[in-house]
């Protein structure tokens, strides 16, 4: 926490004194998957190292640190500034490793090097080494951003709430996908009678799918495959109408349909359930219902899937 309020002041300091101060070397870095560009200067506007291309590794983030203190000291400056634009999370290990050498690091806001960018030479012209003015430039306008580098345990916390938002989305994208583009085409009957918000919907396309199937099961071997004890009478009225219709679906009776749809629900159980998925399910055979719990596979549960010639597609 102390460390954080020193950045904090350095950083208030630094957006003060820029503008007018000529004890800053400013170091503005254009970050790839790769390899980074870095562009040193002074804020007068002197360009003292135009292009400097370093690995996206320890060694060379250890290269980029000896060549701008070597810049620093041969033109008499104090102070060295990184300037960092934010792209996916490739910034994050430049970043938090100058941090940790206890280098002053901003960042530039992207919507900010869009617009400044055509102002450096009058061209909307984009390439490596003017992204690195451009990101130098803002810097000494004094148009950047704190880089905030919270405790470990603050930025884990952040890392978890953010990938539990992708996989709610990654979520939503597989019942999409299921209801529009299989059920539709295959039991559209299906997407009228069951409710998709609970599991209910999700074992009938698994276990139901075929509206054949679905009108051969007794009602008692039915509502073993959906898992539902304690049916109300507005449930069981529901899901006979289902049956009923199932006998005369007019959906398109394909095998490949039947295919994907049944790869759809095994991305489902991996991220949802973390289930085994019994592959004797895609060769078209019915698995014994067993209880629901996690299984040990030599795979970490991954279904195998045979190739479609020893399925007979």
């Amino acid at each position: 926490m102390e460390r954080e309020e020193k950045r904090l002041e350095r950083f208030r300091q630094l957006r003060k004194e820029i503008r007018g101060s000529q004890d800053y070397l400013v170091v503005g870095i254009d970050i790839r998957k790769d390899t980074h560009n870095a562009l040193m200067r002074n804020t007068s506007g002197k360009i003292l190292y135009r292009r400097l291309i370093f690995d996206n590794t320890g060694e060379g983030f250890e290269t980029l640190l000896l060549q701008v203190e070597a810049v620093r000291i041969g033109h008499g400056l104090k102070e060295v500034v990184f300037g960092l634009e934010p792209t996916a999370n490739y910034h994050k290990p430049l970043g938090e490793f100058l941090i940790n050498q206890e280098k002053q690091v901003v960042l530039i806001s992207p919507e900010a090097a869009k617009h400044n960018r055509p102002l450096l030479d009058g061209r909307w012209n984009k390439h490596d080494g003017k992204d690195c003015a451009n990101i130098a430039d803002l810097m000494c306008q004094g148009k950047c951003l704190y880089y905030e580098y919270p405790s470990a345990d603050l930025r884990d916390l952040r890392h978890l709430l953010s990938l539990n938002r992708k996989l709610k989305k990654l979520e939503q994208g597989l019942r999409l996908r299921i209801r529009n583009h299989l059920v539709a085409q295959y039991f559209p009957e299906l997407d009228q009678y069951c409710h998709w918000g609970a599991n209910e919907g999700l074992a009938l396309v698994r276990w139901c799918l075929d509206p054949a199937v679905m009108s051969g099961l007794s009602d008692e071997e039915f509502g073993k495959r959906l898992g539902t004890q304690g049916r109300t009478l507005a449930q069981r009225k529901r899901l006979s109408a289902l049956k009923n219709k199932a006998q005369s679906s007019i959906g398109c009776p394909k095998k490949r349909v039947k295919l994907a749809a049944k790869m759809l629900m095994i991305a489902w159980t991996l991220m949802e359930k973390q289930e085994h998925f019994d592959p004797r399910y895609l060769s078209g055979q019915t698995p014994p219902i067993v209880a629901r719990k996690a299984v040990k596979t030599d795979n970490g549960g991954i279904p195998k899937v045979q190739p479609e010639r020893d399925r007979g597609l």
